[in-house]
C-alpha cells in the first residue's frame, strides 16, 4: 500500500501577516486550540488593549469564564514576546496564558516549565506548523511543547515551602546564636541546616542543637565515621554506663537512642516547640535548648576523655 509523506510549508506561505491573517484563522478555529491544549477556548476578543500601550493578540475565556490571554508568534521565541506574555496575563488577570511560536527555543521551554512550578496561573508553550499531504489543502498542526500539570505545581509548592523552611531556619538559628547564654555554639554560622554543631574535643562525638517544626533538643551525636558502626556502639555503651551519674548531673532524664542498625547513635534532651511555633514564642524556646546544651555539656565532658575502646 502506498503512503504519502507529510510536507511542511514555510508558514509565511500559509499565513503571510501575523496579526491579519493567523490571528484572524486562530480566532475562528477555535477548536483547533481547544484540541491542542485538551481544554476548552472559547475566543472573546481580538488585539485587545491592555492598561498601556500594548495589545493582546487574543482573548478566550474557559468553561468557568476565566480570562486566557493568547500571543502568536510566527517566527523563532525570543525574550520579548516571554516579558509581553507575564505582562498580559496580568494586566488582565488571567488564569491561562498560551504561547504560539513557530521555533520554541529550550531557554524558553524552560522558562514555561519554571512558571508552571511557580505560578498559580498554568502557561502552554505550543508550535505552530503548517503541513500537507501531496496537493491537500494545507493543514494546522499545533503541538504541546511545555504545559501545566499537577505534577509541576505538586513540584513548585514543594519547592516554594523548602525556600520559605531554609529561610525561617536561617532566621532561627541567627537569633539563637546571638543570645547571651550561648556557650558553645556562639561562633557558628547561622545555616538553613536543621541543627547546628560543635566538636566535643574527642572524636566522632560532637554537640549538636537541632530543632523541627514543633520540636528542638541538645543532642551529643557519636558518628566516628564510615564503616564504623560497632565502634560507635561501644562508645555510646560506655557512656550508657554512665547514665545515672550523667542524668543526676543533667538534672533530668535523657532520650538514650542507640539506633541499631544505623549508623550513628545519640544522647538527646527533647523540648517542646519548635520554628513553627509562634515567632513571639521563639526566644524561650531557644533559651531552654541553649540551657539544655549548657548542663549536657556539663555532665557528658568529664566522661568522653576517660573512655578508651
Amino acid at each position: 500500500m502506498a503512503i504519502s509523506k507529510l510536507e511542511r510549508l514555510p508558514l509565511r506561505e500559509v499565513w503571510k501577516h501575523e496579526a491579519h491573517d493567523f490571528t484572524q484563522w486562530l480566532e475562528d478555529n477555535e477548536d483547533v486550540l481547544s484540541e491542542a491544549i485538551d481544554r476548552s477556548v472559547e475566543m472573546v476578543q481580538r488585539e485587545k488593549k491592555t492598561s498601556g500601550s500594548l495589545s493582546v493578540d487574543l482573548v478566550a475565556k474557559d468553561d468557568s469564564g476565566q480570562a486566557i490571554i493568547i500571543e502568536n508568534q510566527l517566527e523563532k521565541s525570543d525574550h520579548d514576546h516571554l516579558g509581553k506574555l507575564i505582562t498580559y496575563l496580568t494586566a488582565m488577570e488571567a488564569s491561562t496564558a498560551i504561547w504560539i511560536v513557530a521555533d520554541p527555543r529550550p531557554e524558553h521551554m524552560a522558562a514555561v516549565n519554571w512558571l508552571n512550578e511557580s505560578s498559580s496561573a498554568d502557561f502552554f508553550l505550543l508550535k505552530i506548523e503548517a503541513v500537507r499531504i501531496q496537493n491537500s489543502l494545507p493543514a494546522p498542526l499545533l503541538t504541546l511543547i511545555a504545559g501545566p500539570s499537577e505534577e509541576a505545581k505538586s513540584i513548585g509548592r514543594e519547592k516554594q515551602e523548602i525556600k520559605v523552611r531554609n529561610q525561617t531556619l536561617l532566621k532561627w538559628w541567627t537569633q539563637l546564636v546571638s543570645l547571651p547564654d550561648v556557650k558553645h555554639h556562639s561562633h557558628i554560622t547561622p545555616s538553613k541546616n536543621h541543627w547546628i554543631s560543635v566538636g566535643s574535643g574527642v572524636r566522632g562525638v560532637r554537640y549538636d542543637l537541632a530543632v523541627k517544626k514543633l520540636e528542638a533538643s541538645a543532642e551529643v551525636y557519636i558518628d566516628r565515621g564510615k564503616g564504623m558502626d560497632e565502634e560507635n556502639l561501644r562508645f555510646f555503651d560506655r557512656l550508657l554506663e554512665k547514665r545515672e551519674s550523667i542524668e543526676m548531673q543533667f538534672g533530668g532524664k535523657l532520650s538514650w537512642e542507640r539506633l541499631d542498625g544505623k549508623r550513628a547513635c545519640r544522647i538527646r534532651a527533647g523540648l517542646e516547640g519548635g520554628y513553627n511555633s509562634p515567632e513571639d514564642t521563639w526566644s524561650k524556646i531557644q533559651g531552654r535548648m541553649v540551657e539544655a546544651m549548657n548542663k549536657l555539656v556539663q555532665a557528658i565532658d568529664p566522661h568522653l576523655k576517660k573512655i578508651r575502646l
